[in-house]
């Protein structure tokens, strides 16, 4: 037998594991994904399986009809939780994804670009993350007659940007310095495919983190609105809103508050 023959086989690198099952591996992400999936499944399956319709009359005024009674106009409780969910939740999903590109774009041009184009872009940054999103959010409504879906949507977009900005910023600093960045720019790549194929795909673990995070910003933002009486349709479901009409009769009728503060 050759010494080539008889040489053990080169030791092979195990395959480094996958973002998703990294964060698998984590009890806190498992345990709010099953929440998030839970949540989307009652919003989405909810309407379909409520006892009653959106506005139907089910029994007199705060009784206690049904699984949960009636609220101030003898609707069904349940059943307006079913409903009510529909609306804050898309307005939230695509608030959140306008917030997330917005500012991830200016977080990584702002990292790219470096020297005064960062200064000036982070310090504009600064001052729009200077004002509360509820209150940023109420300037703007109360100039509007009826505020719609897709004002809403901008709204938390906007208030969430910033703060996504700050975030993608921190992390591209760290990786526009790499090697494969530099050679990249050295074989001649344009800045935006540098950006786009070299710096953002290695910032995809923080960035979903931080997803999920605007993501139940946005659902407790968007519900506050609705508790101001901000909402897109004030006839139709809406979790905040259940909790601003019936908050007066929370002695005598409390599933009617509590039950959309779950």
């Amino acid at each position: 037998m050759s010494a080539e023959e008889a040489a053990p086989p080169p030791d092979i690198a195990p395959a480094e594991p996958s973002t998703f099952r990294k964060a698998m591996g984590q009890k806190r992400f498992v345990v709010g994904l099953t929440i998030t999936v839970l949540l989307v499944l009652f919003v989405v399956i909810g309407p379909h399986l409520a006892p009653f319709g959106e506005t139907e009359v089910a029994g007199p005024p705060f009784s206690k009809d049904g699984v949960l009674g009636t609220d101030y106009l003898g609707q069904d409780v349940l059943s307006r939780l079913m409903y009510g969910g529909t609306s804050i939740l898309l307005i939230a999903v695509f608030g959140t994804l306008v917030g997330m590109v917005l500012g991830i774009l200016v977080g990584v041009v702002a990292a790219y670009a470096g020297g005064w184009w960062d200064e000036i872009i982070m310090r504009g940054n600064d001052v729009v993350l200077s004002f509360p999103q509820i209150l940023l959010a109420l300037v703007v409504l109360t100039a509007v007659e009826q505020p719609t879906a897709w004002i809403l949507v901008l709204l938390v977009g906007i208030s969430h940007a910033p703060r996504v900005a700050r975030l993608a910023r921190g992390v591209a600093l760290g990786i526009v310095t790499r090697d494969f960045v530099i050679a990249a720019e050295a074989l001649g790549e344009k800045r935006t495919r540098v950006m786009l194929a070299e710096v953002l795909p290695n910032m995809s673990a923080p960035l979903l983190a931080e997803g999920g995070l605007r993501l139940t910003y946005s659902i407790g933002l968007v519900g506050a609105l609705g508790f101001l009486g901000f909402s897109t349709d004030p006839g139709a479901a809406n979790w905040g809103q259940m909790i601003q009409e019936n908050r007066l009769a929370l002695s005598t009728q409390p599933w009617a508050v509590l039950a959309p503060c779950w």
